[in-house]
């Protein structure tokens, strides 16, 4: 039976990241779907806690969290938002059962909360295991190519098997880039729904951020990890810059400790994971955005969440040419190869006036920036088609 006017069926969303304060897509969709729809419940289950693997990077090991009500979230009611994270207490390669027993945790733990049958929102290729078990009509939202990304043999087996299993056996298989579409083409029902931006909220004026250095800034925002971020390159472009502005990583740590210590020297800031609604005003302060991304098969499936928030602020933007920055016409962003991204950075941060808060331009008609709102309606008819058995309108080729 259809779900009926302005009603819809809950969720179980095996995500690839947590719910905490960074807030990336998943959370931003979700938060769309949550406001949008007052009796809608979900269940976010997030990466599991690995202890073992903390503590071999000098962590401290800790099991996962359980099953537990989220924090607040502006404009939706209490418990209607559940968090679930598992714990791995052992590789995969010695424990070949983990991923069945987590599957029938997140199982019980739908139960436990009334989700009788929910639509099963996959961002996670392990969540193949949970689609398999639970038998729940399931979305694969595919945000990165991970069966493209450098990884051992064993587990690029299991990611492509999980991605394998679930681009045949899903209901609908959501893409946020043209690349991924065409890698994902022989999917049931294929739809494009690109990341967005909340534009008011990045173009707001807000002020400088204490943690900022003085003067003249590069800033690169997200989450810094070898699969996107090139080391050598940072490192480059902060002696590049010298003594006329500093680089400025905001994000999450996700490096080995040399090459953070690596970065550290060249002169890099590394200022560590930063709240989603505090993100705006380090790019609306920056004088130039940067993207010193690693250009891989990798990388040429993204669409990267920066896209949308850097030209949001219309500040200057330096990427090297990776998929999303190198397709747009915004005037604002120049794409730079390796050999020439420092000293564009530089001539960026140079060249940028004084004042760094000034107001932008609004957008241009030939290019529009997506905004969540409109993000969150398109995956909104996605999870409603899944749930009622029907095949969503594919996005055409």
């Amino acid at each position: 039976m259809s779900p009926a006017p302005g009603d819809g069926p809950d969720l179980v969303v095996m995500s690839l990241e947590p719910w905490d304060e960074v807030w990336r897509r998943n959370q931003h969709l979700v938060a769309g779907l949550l406001r949008e729809r007052p009796t809608l419940r979900v269940l976010f289950v997030e990466p599991v806690s690995d202890p073992l693997h903390a503590l071999s990077r000098g962590g401290w090991p800790r099991r996962g969290r359980g099953l537990r009500p989220a924090p607040p979230v502006d404009g939706v009611g209490p418990r209607r938002l559940w968090l679930l994270q598992p714990t791995k207490l052992l590789p995969r390669r010695v424990d070949g059962g983990g991923d069945a027993r987590r599957a029938a945790g997140v199982v019980r733990a739908a139960r436990r909360l009334g989700l009788a049958r929910p639509v099963l929102w996959v961002n996670d290729p392990y969540g193949a295991t949970l689609a398999r078990r639970s038998r729940w009509p399931a979305l694969y939202d595919v945000t990165d190519d991970w069966t493209a990304a450098t990884r051992g043999a064993a587990e690029s087996r299991r990611v492509a098997d999980g991605d394998r299993y679930l681009v045949e056996h899903a209901a609908a298989v959501t893409v946020c880039s043209p690349a991924l579409a065409a890698r994902k083409a022989d999917a049931r029902s294929l739809v494009l729904v690109t990341n967005g931006v909340d534009l008011e909220r990045y173009r707001r004026p807000a002020a400088r951020p204490h943690d900022l250095p003085d003067g003249p800034t590069a800033v690169y925002v997200g989450t810094l990890h070898t699969d996107r971020l090139d080391v050598a390159l940072c490192e480059a472009t902060a002696r590049a810059l010298g003594g006329d502005g500093t680089l400025v990583l905001v994000g999450p740590v996700a490096l080995e400790r040399p090459a953070a210590d690596r970065l550290r020297r060249a002169g890099v800031v590394l200022l560590g994971a930063r709240a989603f609604d505090t993100v705006p005003a380090y790019l609306r302060h920056a004088d130039a955005l940067v993207v010193p991304h690693v250009v891989d098969e990798f990388t040429d499936s993204l669409d990267p969440l920066k896209l949308y928030e850097y030209r949001a602020v219309g500040r200057p933007v330096v990427s090297t040419p990776v998929a999303g920055f190198r397709d747009t016409a915004d005037p604002h962003v120049v794409v730079a190869p390796a050999e020439r991204f420092a000293g564009a950075v530089r001539d960026a941060v140079l060249s940028r006036s004084a004042e760094s808060d000034a107001p932008t331009a609004p957008d241009g008609p030939a290019e529009p920036i997506p905004t969540w709102e409109r993000q969150v309606a398109l995956m909104r008819d996605v999870v409603d088609a899944v749930g009622a058995g029907r095949r969503p309108a594919p996005t055409p080729p």
